[in-house]
Formats: structure tokens, C-alpha cells, sequence
């Protein structure tokens, strides 16, 4: 059980002058406890692990609720490809029923208990606009647009660090701009924040439907169609498989070299036994020993087209970040010809797709498995932390850490487990200078000068 969390003190509000029903309202609000940007698995991971240690949080989440990566812009048949070991958050398992590999509803459920267990309450349909630090108060300055119609006044949907009496009774769709103040600003919005596509000649020119894997859900409505996928990962493969099952004649599309490991190696998940050896083992030995046995199992991939990297798996994760495949069923499926392989794709066509050795194809649809960015450029002002690619500058283990209360959890690289970890040492940090910060601060701006919005 966490420890029950002491009410907070009155919340510091200043109004901004009468407006007309359609210009913006714009209040300043400061938060009793650091403000957390974003509601996915990575903030609710702080806000737990703060909670246990008595500290309250803001959390600020654009969407209608948590999750929405996992709830809106994922095919139906995901399920997680990791054991569910690697996959939790702190401080609570999955339930003992749940399969070993959760799917992806069984993954929305579990955190939404999570949410729950731990009485987090988001502040949803808060998008963030910009972010600035004020070294005069050291206070982190956080502008949101908030649609006022999707959120609550219940006093169960109210964050645990903001008083009622913040919240307006607003019309449907009505916006209003609020600056939420705080000594702390935590960066969870993770490294999958928007869809990456591609700029490919011809796509205006393509007469078939083309969509990126964000908005993608089931092969069913494929059928009988030849579908091309773009982006050989783990999403790639398994929409491939997908589109296979469901009658659709699925060919992929392989850039460069990709490493495709069975999930599974001696009864065990290939990641659990990786990282046993390399508690013992250097990263290249480990590499060479997993290669071995994925030849053994799966045989030479590059029969089929998909050319191994230069660099082993998992050293070519830890400085590139791409992910080795693991494989669910797509490759058997592959070797029988009914998935095809393709080289990288040059332009598209009227009614399909040329690639780079000349040869062009039909498609009535094209898929973009192209992944995904950061979006902190656009709102984070006033740090060089971050790099142009909305990732922190500083290597893992030590990028979850910025200066003037500044700090990122889910930029690792390392999936699920590796923001939890992130999560725990900036729950840790913060409840370290919670102690000793002076609770007068909590009413600095009373007397602060409203601002209006441009």
C-alpha cells in the first residue's frame, strides 16, 4: 500500500481579467510538487514513485487520457515483445494471470490499475506550447492550452497538487491558456511523441491509401489487397504477419541491414537471457553467442533478404538505438514466400512503387513502419539538454538529469525498463530537495501581474 498523501495547501491563483466567451482565459497556477508533461507508462511511473515518497505531482497530458500512444495509435493485435517482467512499472507487477507476453489490451488494463492503485489523477486535454525557466524565482514556467471539455470538475478527476477552485466551469470546447509553475519540470512525453513519415517522390501521385503504422489497426480490411510496408522493425514484421492472416499479400520493404532474433532461445525470451549474460559477459561476446543460436534456430536470414548488420544486436542498440527484430511468426511466413521481401523504396507511382534497382511494383496501399520521434524541440525553451532530435545530450545512464530542476524519463532507448529505472532515480532526487523547500514558496505568486495571451 503507498503512503497516504497529505492535503496540499492552498494553490496559488491569479485570474486574468473578464474575457469574451471566445478569447482565451489565462490564469497563472502553481503546483504544490514538480509538473510532469505527459501521462504514457513514463509519467505515471514519476508520479507513482513520488507518491510512495509523499510527494505530489501535476500531471499535464494533451490527450482524453492515459496512454493514448498504447490506446489510439496501435494495431489491435500488439502484444508486448518483451516478458512482462521487463515491462512493468515500479512498485506494482502485472497480475500473476496475465500471460507471459501481455497484449495490448491486457497492457492498457494494467495501467490504468496502475493509475488507480496509486491514485493518480491527470489533468487531460493540457497540451504544452512552451516551457521557460525563470532564474530570478528558479521556478520552471509551463504554458498549456487546455480544452476545457475534456476535463473534469469531479473532485476524483482533479490532480492531487492543484485546489478545486482551479478548475473553471467552462463551456464545451472552450479553450483557456494556463502558465503552471514549479521548482521541478519532468519531461515524460518519451521518444515515440509523434509519427515519423517519410518524403517520398510520387506519394501525392499514389492513387492507394497511405497511412503511417500509427493509424493502421487490422489487416482485415486488406484482403485480397497487395499492401507494401515500409520499415522492417518489429512493427514492420508484424503487421506483415498480420496482413498475411488476413488474406492481404504483404510485401516488406528493407532499407539496410536489420538483426531478427527468435523471441525465444532454450525455452526462456531471448531478452531475459541476454541480459543474464551480460551481467557476466562483454556486450560483442554476448552478441556472437546470440547470433549462433539465432542461426541455429532461424536459420541464415540473408537467404531471404534480410541482410544482417556489420555491428552485433545488441552493441548496435546501444549506440544506434534501432531495436532487433524479434520474431513472432513473420519470418516462417517469409521463407515460404508468402511475405516478399523488397529493396528500398525510390519513389511511388500512380499505382504502386519504384525501387531503387529500377524494378516497380503495384500496390492499392502502402504502410509506413517508419516509427517515431520526440517532440520536445517544439515546447522545452530555455535548455540546450535536450539535442535537435528531442533526446537528451548526455548518454544513458546519466541523461535522466538536467540542471535547474530539470529531468527526463522514457529517453533511454531501453523500452519499458529503462524508464522505470529513470523514473525511481527522479523520484528520489525530487523528494530529496522536497524536504527542504521552504512552503511560503507556495504562494510567490499572489502577487505576480496576470499575463494575456498572444
Amino acid at each position: 500500500m503507498c503512503e497516504r498523501i497529505p492535503a496540499p495547501p492552498p494553490t496559488a491563483i491569479v485570474d486574468a481579467p473578464s474575457t469574451t466567451p471566445s478569447t482565451p482565459i489565462r490564469r497563472v497556477v502553481m503546483a504544490h510538487g514538480p509538473i510532469i508533461v505527459g501521462a504514457g507508462p513514463s509519467g505515471l511511473a514519476v508520479a507513482a514513485s513520488l507518491r510512495r515518497l509523499s510527494v505530489p505531482s501535476v500531471i499535464l497530458e494533451r490527450s482524453d487520457g492515459i496512454a493514448d500512444l498504447w490506446r489510439h495509435r496501435t494495431y489491435d493485435r500488439l502484444s508486448l515483445h518483451l516478458p512482462k517482467a521487463f515491462c512493468q512499472l515500479p512498485h506494482l507487477p502485472f497480475p500473476s494471470h496475465f500471460p507471459t507476453y501481455p497484449s495490448k489490451a491486457d497492457f492498457l488494463r494494467y495501467l490504468h490499475s496502475y493509475a488507480r492503485h496509486f491514485s493518480l489523477h491527470p489533468i487531460f486535454g493540457c497540451t504544452v506550447v512552451a516551457t521557460r525557466f525563470d532564474a530570478a524565482e528558479s521556478l520552471w514556467r509551463v504554458t498549456t492550452v487546455s480544452d476545457l471539455s475534456l476535463q473534469s470538475n469531479s473532485p476524483s478527476q482533479l490532480s492531487d497538487s492543484l485546489s478545486e477552485s482551479s478548475h473553471s466551469t467552462s463551456e464545451p470546447g472552450e479553450l483557456e491558456v494556463v502558465e503552471y509553475v514549479s521548482p521541478w519540470l519532468v519531461v515524460a512525453t518519451g521518444e515515440n511523441a509523434e509519427p515519423v513519415v517519410p518524403e517520398l517522390k510520387g506519394i501525392e501521385e499514389f492513387k492507394g491509401s497511405v497511412l503511417h503504422s500509427s493509424e493502421y489497426k487490422s489487416g482485415k480490411e486488406y484482403k485480397g489487397k497487395r499492401v507494401l510496408v515500409v520499415g522492417c522493425g518489429n512493427s514492420g514484421m508484424e503487421m506483415c504477419l498480420d496482413l498475411c492472416e488476413s488474406g492481404a499479400m504483404p510485401f516488406l520493404s528493407v532499407r539496410s541491414g536489420v538483426h531478427v532474433l527468435p523471441r525465444e532461445m532454450f525455452g526462456t525470451s531471448t531478452f531475459g537471457l541476454a541480459m543474464k549474460l551480460l551481467k557476466c559477459l562483454p556486450v560483442r561476446l554476448v552478441d556472437r553467442f546470440l547470433l549462433m543460436v539465432a542461426r541455429m534456430v532461424i536459420g541464415n536470414t540473408e537467404k531471404y533478404g534480410l541482410k544482417r548488420p556489420e555491428v552485433g544486436p545488441l552493441e548496435l542498440k546501444n549506440t544506434t538505438g534501432k531495436t532487433p527484430v524479434l520474431d513472432v511468426g513473420a519470418l516462417s511466413l517469409i521463407k515460404k514466400g508468402r511475405i516478399q521481401i523488397v529493396p528500398e523504396v525510390e519513389s511511388l507511382t500512380s499505382n504502386g512503387a519504384k525501387f531503387v534497382d529500377e524494378r516497380e511494383e503495384e500496390f492499392d496501399s502502402v504502410v509506413f513502419a517508419t516509427g517515431y520521434r520526440s517532440n520536445v524541440p517544439t515546447w522545452l525553451n530555455d535548455t540546450d539538454f535536450f539535442s535537435d532530435d528531442g533526446k537528451p545530450k548526455t548518454p544513458f545512464p546519466h541523461g535522466w538529469k538536467g540542471e535547474d530542476g530539470l529531468y527526463c524519463v522514457g529517453f533511454t532507448g531501453r523500452g519499458l525498463l529503462g524508464a522505470s529505472a529513470d523514473a525511481i532515480r527522479t523520484a528520489l532526487d525530487i523528494a530529496e530537495s522536497w524536504k527542504n523547500y521552504p512552503e511560503s514558496r507556495n504562494f510567490i505568486l499572489q502577487n505576480t501581474p496576470p499575463r494575456t495571451s498572444k
